[in-house]
């Protein structure tokens, strides 16, 4: 289920850029606005390092790493692989 892999590693980082972490920073109005909003009101006003939101902007805005492609590469495939054995009728 190689494709699935491959295109959850290609599309991950498309989908948060659309969702508006991006190269230069967070889109005003954006999903990612909306989050960053969320989890700067949960911890009193600031975002956590290495929360959520941190870890989106710096995808959208570096990309995946060698490590995060594996993961979400095996993922992917794995998913594909769940979903194409539910829908084969031998």
């Amino acid at each position: 289920m190689a494709i699935g892999g491959v295109a959850a590693v290609v599309l991950t980082p498309v989908v948060i850029t659309a969702a508006g972490f991006t190269a230069v920073g967070i889109t005003a109005g954006s999903m990612a606005a909306s989050l960053m909003t969320w989890a700067a009101t949960a911890n009193g006003g600031g975002v956590v390092a290495g929360g959520v939101v941190a870890t989106l902007q710096s995808i959208g805005s570096a990309g995946l790493g060698p490590a995060a492609k594996l993961i979400v590469g095996t993922a992917g495939a794995a998913i594909t692989k769940v979903v194409v054995d539910l829908f084969d009728k031998k």
